[in-house]
């Protein structure tokens, strides 16, 4: 028996179906201007380009010095790696939740897009002094503890395209504003990358977020790939740097344990 075609729902909201056709455009064929997206969309230009403002504010969008809007984050990591996020966030959760048992402090999943880090999985600790659950949220890689974890992966030259030479936000116009205005120190970030790959994980002390720490690992494949970063969150008032080494080992064992299950159901 044929498939039914698909029917339009009784009570459609045009400017719904505008925003998802706008993110369609973007993802399925690499860019748009807003004069070339208000054509497609049969829709004036101002109303595009409310559209487009949109798409980047939630992530979904970019816009490039050259005004040309692109695949965002979210897109990006829809577009090429779904099914293994799909994979890892699902063989994360119960790790994730044994972790907040031992340790009660907030547990994360992340992943790296670029120079963007994406929190997949999160689980919030018990006590109600504590971090929120970041799940979906987008944060420059940078600034994260599993973002560092993952550009520590990177080579001095995968770093560059990461970070090329010479970028900056243009002062004369507000464009790219969510990822030029936060730009590292390559210097310092190299550095900072070099220790990490000595210790094998990190310790963020308020990078992200004032008043909150973060201890992470990698979690790596049966290859020893990193996939992801590991990580507790919490208040910097209950940060003891002599509670680090047992915070590292239970994160350390949560990753292997996931590292063995991933290989299980690959």
């Amino acid at each position: 028996m044929d498939k039914p075609l698909k029917t339009p729902p009784p009570y459609p909201i045009a400017s719904v179906d505008h925003a998802l056709r706008a993110a369609i455009v973007l993802q399925m064929e690499g860019g748009a201007t807003v004069a070339q997206l208000a054509e497609r969309l049969g829709v004036a230009r101002s109303t595009a380009h409310r559209l487009l403002a949109m798409l980047v504010y939630r992530d979904f969008a970019v816009q490039g010095e050259d005004r040309v809007y692109r695949a965002g984050p979210v897109l990006e990591l829809a577009a090429h790696s779904q099914s293994l996020v799909s994979r890892l966030r699902a063989a994360a959760l119960p790790h994730l939740h044994r972790l907040v048992a031992l340790l009660d402090e907030t547990a994360n999943l992340t992943v790296r897009t670029g120079d963007t880090a994406r929190f997949v999985a999160s689980v919030e600790s018990r006590q109600a002094l504590r971090v929120g659950s970041r799940e979906g949220m987008v944060f420059p890689a940078h600034r994260t503890t599993a973002g560092l974890l993952l550009l520590a992966e990177l080579t001095d030259e995968e770093l560059a395209e990461v970070y090329p030479p010479g970028r900056r936000r243009d002062p004369d116009h507000d464009r790219d504003r969510d990822r030029t205005a936060d730009l590292p120190d390559l210097e310092r970030l190299r550095a900072d990358l070099r220790r990490l790959r000595r210790n094998g994980f990190a310790v963020n002390k308020e990078r992200s977020e004032r008043g909150l720490v973060a201890v992470g690992v990698p979690v790596r494949d049966t290859e020893g790939r990193a996939l992801a970063g590991l990580s507790v969150s919490m208040p910097s008032v209950r940060y003891d740097p002599h509670r680090l080494r047992p915070l590292v080992n239970a994160l350390e064992a949560a990753a292997a344990a996931l590292r063995e299950d991933l290989s299980g159901s690959a």
